[in-house]
């Protein structure tokens, strides 16, 4: 295994490790063949408590940090799985941990922790926004003591399998806030209940094995209770889950380029071609060498947004560009591993295409790489806004 430099988080990755030993690559081959999702797989994690990571201990959970809660999606990925199909428990619940009500965080909190109950997904891309989520045009208007949600979302990961959701809707007109980011709230849906009172959840097929749907909002009560945090800040308050999302997904992104750097490393070292072995030609060798040094960055980059974010302190900077290096070295990586794999990176036996589908989602989402640019062209560089 490529040597990573040293931390102090070597119990976690190796309990992790621990675990996914037991599903081996084959086992997401399987799944992958099927279009299935990984029920055994994230089922264990739950059991032994590592997507509670970030949940307080006072609620069942193991109150750790981002920076551990990273190491856990790393190590997932880095194992040959894909965190896609639960990373949603980490990052989404974070937005009920900072902003929830305590009635809220007693209801929810203790559940999740126990398997009880599944906080996968949130709903807040919409087909005409897209990134641009000021302009959404799901609505929440207040009735009695619920309000009455009515609209569209899509890219909604892992509906299927959770159980409650958190959905972003305008609660104000768009034209009466001072500020567009203003009049926008957050939600819990109780998604069983939802899908009985105007909730339709229809699956998009897509090119890797993501859950991924689009839904319709046709006049669905949620009780007021449900509101997370103060109506119209619903915008403010997701920032926080998105750095925190940002983070784990450039994880992840570090997990597959490791696996990605295994593979290859190990592969180009045995393959000989022409009385050598083909690692030795520096056209293969370099590569891989650089993919390896834009990975040991974009790690210092994760952890060092990991110690602003767990600290409290401003880290969307930080998040984003941890995003952005660790997704762009995650890729490259991979091209060097289905090239240097020739035929064999195509077959569905060496694993490396399944990743290489997956690891490429990133440059795409949960954002953009080229968003990110325009974020740190604005936000850090100070130049003009360029959308």
């Amino acid at each position: 295994m490529i040597q990573q430099s040293p931390d102090q988080y070597q119990d976690i990755r190796d309990g992790v490790r621990a675990l996914c030993a037991n599903f081996p690559d084959d086992y997401h081959l399987k799944v992958d063949q099927e279009n299935a999702y990984p029920e055994e797989f994230v089922d264990t994690l739950v059991k032994e408590g590592w997507l509670a990571a970030l949940i307080p201990e006072e609620f069942g959970g193991s109150g750790l940090g981002l920076a551990e809660a990273s190491v856990i999606m790393e190590e997932i990925n880095r194992s040959g799985g894909n965190s896609g199909a639960c990373h949603g428990q980490m990052y989404v619940i974070n937005t009920l941990i900072k902003y929830g009500s305590e009635a809220q965080k007693k209801k929810y909190l203790p559940a999740i922790a126990a398997g009880e109950m599944r906080l996968q997904s949130m709903a807040v891309t919409e087909p005409t926004t897209g990134t641009d989520t000021t302009k959404i045009k799901t609505t929440a208007v207040k009735k009695g003591d619920k309000y009455i949600l009515n609209g569209q979302k899509v890219w909604i990961s892992r509906v299927q399998h959770s159980d409650i959701m958190i959905a972003l809707a305008r609660t104000t007109p768009i034209e009466e806030c001072k500020k567009p980011s203003d009049g926008m709230s957050i939600f819990i849906l109780d998604i069983a209940e939802a899908q009985k009172n105007g909730l339709t959840i229809n699956p998009i097929a897509n090119m890797v094995n993501h859950e991924t749907n689009e839904l319709f909002f046709d006049n669905v009560e949620v009780p007021e209770e449900n509101l997370i945090g103060t109506e119209g800040q619903g915008f403010k308050h997701l920032l926080s889950g998105l750095n925190a999302e940002r983070v784990l997904i450039a994880a992840e992104c570090i997990g597959d380029a490791y696996w990605f750097l295994d593979k290859v490393t190990a592969y180009t070292t045995e393959r000989v071609v022409f009385g050598r072995p083909i690692g030795q030609n520096q056209g293969v060798q370099f590569p891989i060498a650089e993919s390896y040094i834009e990975t040991e960055a974009a790690n210092l980059m994760r952890f060092e947004a990991c110690r602003l974010y767990d600290a409290n302190e401003p880290c969307g900077a930080q998040a984003n560009m941890s995003k952005y290096l660790a997704a762009k070295a995650s890729w490259e990586a991979a091209n060097a591993c289905i090239q240097f794999h020739g035929g064999f990176g195509f077959a569905e036996e060496y694993h490396v295409e399944r990743k290489f589908r997956e690891t490429r989602l990133y440059q795409v989402a949960p954002i953009s790489t080229n968003m990110i640019l325009s974020y740190i062209g604005q936000h850090v560089l100070g130049m003009p806004r360029s959308f």
